[in-house]
């Protein structure tokens, strides 16, 4: 299978199609499903969620507001089970003074300080092709490397390392998918950046874990800033 055509269209929202040729609803690509100008999205990546009545943005990020001092970034290729929830920097509630409690939201007054605190804890950022299991959630200001995997349920407080496999809460790491010279090698080759066309042709490689092969169908710089990445 090399022809990008036989591969969903990035913006298609619905990108599985059912035997009877129904749309799978609760499968979204999160490129054209999200519509919220604090999340970014990169192709690709997408979201199996059993709670389809609420807004997916909503979901995935439940604190995160229009003009929040914080943003979610979500890199290509990404795939997150049902119930994962990011806790972004919107939900903390204020640490230092003598009390946490958000006395200024009930009371109408200006809440400046407790949005720059909230911004100190910087943005949630997912790399590419990262797999986040059944109900983990991620905490505020947390970074996850390309190619991680996030076990069910964990809770991540910390930034997780490319090619990490993570689990628990909080959440450690348990091994790495690939010896330092791999990930440096992947990290390097960023096949997530090919075009889509280029991909798929690759695809056996990627498949059966050969790097040496797959580096060899890598294209031009060029070619791949042409792609939108």
């Amino acid at each position: 299978m090399t022809d990008p055509a036989a591969f969903p269209d990035p913006l298609a929202p619905y990108p599985l199609t059912l035997p009877d040729g129904s749309s799978h609803e609760e499968t979204l690509f999160l490129r054209a499903a999200l519509d919220h100008p604090n999340i970014e999205a990169g192709d690709y990546s997408y979201s199996t969620d059993f709670d389809t009545g609420t807004d997916l943005a909503h979901r995935l990020a439940p604190y995160l507001y229009p003009g929040a001092p914080e943003r979610l970034v979500i890199g290509r290729f990404c795939a997150f089970a049902h119930g994962v929830r990011f806790i972004t920097a919107s939900a903390m509630h204020p640490m230092r003074g003598l009390s946490t409690y958000p006395f200024r939201i009930f009371a109408g007054l200006d809440i400046g300080a407790y949005r720059a605190e909230a911004g100190n804890h910087g943005d949630t950022v997912v790399g590419h092709d990262v797999w986040i299991g059944y109900e983990a959630r991620v905490m505020p200001g947390v970074t996850i490397g390309s190619g991680a995997i996030v076990a069910s349920g964990a809770v991540l407080s910390r930034d997780v390392p490319p090619y990490a496999v993570v689990a628990g809460n909080p959440a450690r790491v348990v091994r790495m998918r690939h010896d330092p010279e791999t990930v440096a090698r992947l990290l390097a080759l960023a096949w997530w950046d090919w075009p889509i066309g280029t991909i798929l042709e690759a695809l056996s490689a990627i498949e059966a874990g050969d790097l040496a092969a797959l580096e060899r169908f890598a294209p031009s710089r060029d070619d791949c800033d042409a792609n939108g990445s």
